[in-house]
């Protein structure tokens, strides 16, 4: 039995080795956790939580322009990811999780609890998708759809999460 989502990914057929081998995929696969069998959105954003903690140590600008560059960088390596791929969104591609999780984390200071309740809140609206996340996700194609109803879910969440964090709840 293998920990992988599939032994072929995708219309094309690729193997874990190509994914892991090629830097577009490799990034979009989330530094290989979109290759997980089970929740491969869920690993995605668990693996961007150090990739979190790195960007916050960082002043609040430079957090600012790394999830920048991160979310605008995702355009194409989602859409290129997802041609080589030969299919919109795969399932394995999940930047647009590592880019919705940096973007929820924005404006709260780094605790755990806000680290665990970011990555609920993320999670809750990337899966849930309530308006206009889930007309985002029906109706914009290419690297712009599959990164814009996760930046959106991100969106959401830094709301909430902000809103929690400083109203004293956490």
């Amino acid at each position: 039995m293998s920990i992988f989502l599939n032994t072929q990914l995708g219309k094309n057929k690729l193997t874990p080795k190509q994914v892991l081998s090629d830097p577009i995929l490799f990034l979009a696969f989330g530094f290989g956790s979109g290759l997980a069998r089970k929740a491969p959105g869920t690993l995605g954003t668990l693996a961007a939580v150090p990739v979190y903690w790195l960007f916050a140590q960082a002043d609040i600008v430079v957090y600012s322009l790394l999830t920048l560059v991160v979310t605008i960088a995702g355009i194409s390596i989602c859409g290129r990811a997802a041609e080589k791929l030969g299919e919109h969104d795969f399932g394995g591609i999940v930047w647009d999780e590592v880019a919705g999780y940096l973007i929820t984390m924005w404006l709260v200071p780094l605790t755990w609890q806000t680290l665990a309740a970011g990555f609920v809140l993320f999670r809750l609206f990337d899966i849930l998708k309530p308006w206009p996340i889930s007309w985002a996700d029906r109706h914009i194609s290419g690297g712009l759809g599959i990164m814009l109803d996760d930046v959106l879910a991100g969106a959401f969440a830094a709301v909430t999460l902000f809103l929690i964090a400083h109203g004293g709840w956490i």
